[in-house]
């Protein structure tokens, strides 16, 4: 069982960075690929990046890439999204997910465990 807990979220302008934390509790962080995925009002949930166990693959949303990156503390058990160049379009709710896997996945149904989110908007 993985209890994942998502903070840094907020109301910014378009253009400015803001960095998502998610703490991850209750099991080996280690074992687990680590995804971020959003889900905008009206729309469903869509992945926007995760790392593999070891933190050496990444992969990105296409709409995403070049402006986010994904890393992972082992230490502090936490993975992060910093999120650069934001736009109006990445206003969302942004989730956490655990995969108990050794290869990344980008469809929610891949995904074990899940954390409550965190609210990013993003103003013009």
């Amino acid at each position: 069982q993985v209890q994942l807990v998502e903070s840094g979220g907020g109301l910014v302008q378009a253009g400015d960075s803001l960095r998502l934390s998610c703490a991850a509790s209750g099991s080996v962080f280690s074992s687990y690929v680590m995804g971020w995925f959003r889900q905008a009002p009206g729309k469903e949930r869509e992945f926007v990046a995760a790392v593999n166990w070891n933190g050496v693959r990444t992969d990105f949303a296409d709409s995403v890439k070049g402006r986010f990156t994904i890393s992972r503390d082992y230490g502090a058990n936490t993975v992060y999204l910093q999120m650069n160049s934001l736009k109006p379009d990445d206003t969302a709710v942004y989730y956490c997910a655990a995969r108990f896997a050794t290869t990344i996945a980008t469809m929610t149904g891949e995904y074990d465990y899940w954390g409550q989110g965190t609210q990013v908007t993003v103003s013009s």
